[in-house]
């Protein structure tokens, strides 16, 4: 690490501004390749973008997308992952309409980057996941 470089704050994950600093790209890529597939297991029946945030996560994972792109959708995931969040997903119902406008959000502005073969490898896990 240089004298300039610094570990990035955990808090930066989660801010917009910083999501392409590549110390929060590395924060958040760590974050969410450790806590990403527990939760969507634990959820996946329960969301209805489950399969918006798995090709989000192929697209993330995929050599071809570049690295800006990369790293926004990393700082989204890792949003879907906190624990704490705007909206707790605790709350029964709307617990994770705030994960979903999130995801939303990824999706419109980052679709070009999630391509076919993203959305196909998606909603085969979904489907693994649910156990069809």
């Amino acid at each position: 690490m240089t004298a300039k470089a610094k570990p990035a704050d955990p808090a930066d994950a989660l801010d917009p501004r910083k999501a392409l600093v590549p110390s929060v790209v590395k924060v958040n890529e760590v974050r969410v390749t450790k806590g990403f597939w527990p939760k969507l297991q634990r959820t996946a029946a329960r969301i209805p973008f489950a399969d918006q945030a798995l090709a989000a996560w192929y697209a993330a994972r995929d050599p071809a997308t570049p690295l800006p792109a990369k790293g926004m959708i990393f700082a989204g995931l890792a949003y879907f992952i906190m624990p704490i969040d705007a909206i707790p997903d605790l709350f029964a119902g709307i617990g994770y309409t705030d994960d979903a406008a999130v995801i939303a959000a990824l999706i419109a502005t980052l679709g070009a980057n999630i391509k076919r073969r993203h959305r196909d490898q998606a909603e085969d896990a979904v489907q693994r996941l649910k156990g069809e």
